[in-house]
Formats: C-alpha cells, structure tokens, sequence
C-alpha cells in the first residue's frame, strides 16, 4: 500500500464563502452534522493534495520502512541448558578428561590385540628395541670379581654361578645369585653389585671358626652361632680350637663356649666337651679326668669346681670323675689305684 506525505494545512479562502445573510436555520440532526463534518474534511483532504501537486509536481510516495534483522534470542535452550549445567560437573568434566581418552586407547589396543599379524608386529617391534636398549655398552658385564673370600671359596663361588661374559645386566637375577652364595657354609653375608666398567663386584663375609665339632657325618668347624663352616679330614688340622661332641653339641655352642671361657685357666689340660642327653655338657680334661655339670646353670657348678682345684689342687690329684649333677652333693670317684690303696689304708686300720 502507498504512503503518501500529508504537508500542512493551507488556507484556501475557496472553503469560506462571503457572509451570508442571517436566515433562520432549522436545527441540524446529528447525522447532518457528522455528513457535514465529513465532507468539510475530505474538502480540506483535497485542497491539501492540490496544493502539494502544484508546489512539487506529482506526488512523492512515503519512503518503505527499514526492514531490520530479526535477532535470535540469546537465551539457550532446555537441551543447551542442561548439556551446560552438566559440564560443570566434576564427575562429567573428569570423564572427559581422563575417560574418554583411556576409552579410545583401550579401544585402538584391543582392535590390535584382536588382529594376529598386529600383535606379532608389535611384539617384534617391542622386543626388538628392548633387545637394542639392553644391550647398549654402559649395561653390558664383562667380568666378575670376588672380594673378602677365600680362594676355595671363590672357587666355590664361580662354579656355583658359571656366567658367561659379556652379557647384558639385565640379564642378571643379583637376588638369586645372592641366595645362591648363601647357601654355601662358609658364607655369612654376601653382597652383589655392578661396578663401572661393567664388573660384577661380590663382597663375601666369611664365617669364623669357633669350635670343632665331631658328628655323626664328619668333623666340621662351626661358628660361634653353631653354622657350619668346612669339613675337616681330621681333628689335628685345627689343634687350636676346643672340640665339642655328643647328640646335640652343634645346637649348644654358645653355652659351650661360654664354659670354655671360665675353664679358662685350665685350658691347656682342657680337650674338650661331651653333650650328653641333648641337655647337659661334661668337661674332659687330660689324665682321663671329667666333670660332670649338671643341666641347670652349668656355669656355676663349673666355677665351684674351679674354686675347689684353687683351694685343695682338686685336679691334681687322683680323681677321675668330679660330679656336679646335684650342685648340693659334689661326688668323686677316684682312680682305680687310689681307690685300691685307699681300701687298703681303710683295712690297716681296722686292724
């Protein structure tokens, strides 16, 4: 529909006629006046029009109206709304994070692992370059050296662990080797290590001998914690050791040596100690003399018997047997010769 500019009001003395001369007029109905107020307008209505055709020429229609945009609502939707509020989320925002792409790894691996020819492929590729990182020179070993021990025990050492060199530290099980060492008798502790320039170190630390101890397998050295150490082929090969023997012997050496300590000052007539009943010791001296300690506290009876040589030489004289088993009752029993000669006093005077 066209618009067209409505210019101002002009006079136009045409619409207002001279005066008429005063008649009386009969009283209008409303519809008259409302025709008349009409045509009064549409008169001006016309003159208006008119007029604007004789001042610009023709009639200008009125300029469109700009047509504008519609912009979207900036508000999101419920859909929006909610994927939103869910974002926000700890729980969804670390599924993202770390969910979905260990999802998609587990995915391309069991695609993978699903396919034979795949998994043959990385599995050579995997070997082939743990193979060339083993295998680089600052890993490699090329020789073993043994400290702290003796040479038949390293020799022992070596045959127990025949490795062949150079390989690959890798290669190397030092805990089981260490258990390996271990296991031999004269080894208390050992320790494995590799060294620069590729050397495999071992640090033994041997047992020290205490006693010697007879058993039913052999003579052995054992250790102050009653471990065996080496065979012996006789007992003249260490003289310098006291000798333990008897059911048991090898379970009790520290009381062992604790009674060695205080027949200290008769060590050198000492030969050496019998466990007997798994339970007791007796002392074995030169001259086929013994001392019979008793189960319980041993120490002491053994210092009371020391205290008796001191006072009367209860050791040199002819006695055979000294027997302690009831600390409150000491018994003697003397030689065969001194136990006839006394008799034979004892007879004498009877007489």
């Amino acid at each position: 529909m066209t618009d067209y500019r409505v210019e101002p009001p002009v006079f136009d003395p045409s619409l207002h006629g001279k005066t008429q001369p005063h008649q009386p007029e009969r009283p209008l109905t409303q519809e008259e006046v409302e025709a008349e107020s009409q045509a009064r307008i549409q008169a001006r209505i016309q003159a208006r029009i008119q007029a604007h055709i004789d001042t610009h020429g023709s009639l200008q229609p009125a300029p469109e109206p700009r047509q504008y945009e519609r912009r979207a609502d900036p508000a999101p939707s419920r859909m929006a709304y909610r994927m939103q509020r869910l974002s926000l989320t700890p729980l969804f925002r670390g599924f993202m994070r770390f969910g979905v792409p260990a999802l998609a790894a587990l995915g391309v691996v069991g695609f993978l692992m699903n396919n034979a020819a795949s998994r043959e492929m990385i599995t050579t590729q995997v070997n082939t370059l743990r193979k060339a990182f083993e295998e680089r020179p600052e890993f490699m070993v090329k020789a073993m050296a043994i400290d702290g021990a003796s040479e038949k025990v390293a020799a022992d050492i070596r045959v127990i662990l025949p490795i062949e060199f150079p390989l690959t530290s890798f290669d190397l099980d030092l805990e089981e080797m260490r258990r390996q060492i271990g296991e031999l008798d004269p080894v208390a502790t050992a320790s494995l290590r590799v060294r620069e320039g590729g050397i495999l170190q071992i640090d033994v630390t041997e047992r020290v001998p205490a006693v010697v101890w007879r058993g039913p397998e052999g003579v052995f050295l054992l250790d102050e914690a009653g471990h065996r150490v080496r065979s012996l082929l006789a007992r003249a090969e260490r003289p310098d050791l006291p000798l333990i023997t008897g059911a048991g012997a090898e379970l009790a050496v520290e009381e062992a040596r604790r009674l060695m300590a205080v027949a200290q000052p008769l060590e050198n007539r000492l030969r050496g100690l019998v466990r007997v009943g798994s339970r007791r010791w007796d002392l074995v001296f030169d001259r086929n003399q013994r001392v019979m300690l008793p189960a319980e506290d041993p120490v002491s009876a053994l210092r009371r018997v020391l205290a008796l040589n001191n006072a009367q030489d209860l050791m040199e004289r002819d006695v055979t047997v000294i027997d302690m088993r009831l600390p409150g009752r000491p018994t003697l029993r003397l030689a065969q010769e001194a136990s006839e000669g006394l008799q034979r006093i004892r007879a004498l005077g009877n007489e």
